[in-house]
């Protein structure tokens, strides 16, 4: 009985000390006794203005206990922040602030300590540390910028010159910025710290604002109103009756080319989608090409006046507004965003001015169409082809023939649709083709600028 007894005994000692093992392994592996530490989200270095708070994120997979946060001038600490939350959170965003008092001002740089510990009963139920050293750099100056020269007057639909000055030791960002959201990025010009752009108006805005903004690594800013007179313009409004003949003709031929109507059998749903989905999707390829510019250092840049076709006949206007009708009712509006030219068919089409071809190939309504980017934004296309001379890559000189007249695309006569396109705004085809326009708002505000910067700079 006592060897039983004993047997017994040792084995319910064995399960015991199992089980204590277990239960050991258990909770050293359950979420109560996690071993991550907190994380904490903020750059190693940074540049503070010390009116925008820093943003600090902590985060833990079973949540934030408690935090600290240490600011140091160089020669006193503050601590900015500090909490221990009775309700654990798995994500904390902190926005840090200069202290009320005590802070040294003219100090340039300081140091932020960032600590944190989470609900885990790991580390003899003390849980989860983090700490992480920020170096900070204070600049609370904004940087300088003005407007050194720029074109007299931007018509709507047009295009204007801006040359300016921006500054500054921590330098981020530069750009013209306008009432309508679209943001010109400018080309470094001439001498460093100097700066031009082509800007735009669409045709499709009513009202037109530009200014140039620099930024610095502090998100310090500093704005500079671009003098511009603006002048509204009235374009063209065309009411157009569609005939069967054109759209089981052209449209009905060029419905079998597109994903987007092959198999749409309602005339007017294929003209519609072509003229509105599908012009869409050919616009958008020529924006984001013209939308791609150079950081590259413009010393001079000049241009000559675009004569695409000789003796060419202007058939249609820039900016027209195009109102389609079938049997009295709307089925459809677009822009035309180019001038259309007609001479002979199949006549030479010219380069007007060196550039190298960013596309040369099929771009849906607009047919075959080489797009040829001049430098500092400036973009010319030619639609409806029946050739092309060029290809993707090539640099064209000036007279240089680069494709033929046809009817691609969405056209229904051998004619030219020649677009100026400034980074990914169509303007006004007229005044990149009249050498007065040129020499007033390009020619003169180069000279102008030129002159500003080489009495400024010796």
């Amino acid at each position: 009985m006592r060897r039983k007894k004993s047997g017994f005994g040792i084995t319910l000692l064995l399960v015991v000390f199992l089980a204590i093992i277990g239960g050991v392994i258990y909770l050293a592996n359950s979420p109560m006794f996690e071993r991550n530490r907190p994380r904490i989200e903020v750059p190693d270095t940074l540049y503070w203005n010390l009116k925008k708070p820093i943003a600090v994120k902590l985060q833990d997979d079973t949540g934030i206990r408690s935090y600290k946060v240490t600011l140091s001038d160089g020669k006193n600490s503050f601590v900015v922040a500090q909490e221990r939350l009775e309700t654990p959170k798995k994500a904390v965003d902190l926005a840090v602030t200069l202290p009320r008092a005590g802070w040294n001002r003219r100090t340039t740089s300081a140091t932020m300590i960032v600590e944190t510990t989470d609900i885990s009963n790991w580390n003899m139920l003390k849980g989860n540390s983090a700490s992480k050293k920020v170096a900070i750099t204070i600049d609370a100056v904004r940087p300088s910028a003005y407007v050194l020269a720029n074109s007299y007057k931007i018509t709507q639909g047009g295009s204007a010159l801006v040359v300016f000055s921006a500054t500054d030791a921590n330098l981020k960002d530069v750009a013209i910025h306008t009432s309508f959201g679209k943001v010109f990025k400018p080309e470094p010009f001439y001498k460093e710290g100097f700066y031009a752009a082509l800007i735009a108006w669409p045709v499709t805005e009513k009202k037109f604002r530009a200014w140039v903004e620099a930024t610095d690594l502090a998100d310090n800013v500093t704005k500079a109103h671009i003098p511009l007179y603006v002048e509204r313009y009235r374009y063209r409004r065309s009411n157009i009756k569609l005939k069967d003949r054109f759209l089981n003709g052209k449209i009905a031929d060029l419905a079998s080319q597109f994903d987007e109507t092959a198999n749409v059998s309602d005339p007017l749903e294929r003209f519609r989608i072509i003229n509105e989905d599908i012009r869409k999707k050919n616009e958008d390829l020529i924006h984001k090409l013209s939308s791609k510019i150079s950081d590259r250092l413009i010393r001079r840049w000049s241009i000559k006046p675009f004569y695409p076709l000789k003796n060419g006949k202007k058939v249609a206007s820039f900016g027209d507004h195009r109102f389609y009708y079938y049997n009295g009712r709307r089925v459809s509006e677009s822009y035309h965003l180019g001038l259309d030219l007609a001479s002979v068919k199949m006549a030479d089409v010219l380069a007007s001015n060196p550039g190298r071809v960013v596309f040369a190939g099929y771009n849906g309504i607009y047919g075959n169409m080489p797009l040829i980017d001049h430098g500092l934004g400036l973009f010319t296309l030619y639609g409806h082809c029946s050739t092309l001379s060029v290809a993707e890559g090539d640099v064209v000189n000036r007279k240089e023939v680069i494709a033929k007249t046809g009817k691609t695309g969405l056209a229904l006569g051998d004619h030219l649709h020649f677009g100026v396109v400034i980074q990914g705004v169509e303007v006004r085809p007229v005044e990149w083709m009249d050498a007065h326009w040129i020499k007033d708002n390009i020619t003169t505000v180069f000279n102008t600028a030129r002159k500003m910067i080489d009495r400024r700079t010796h």
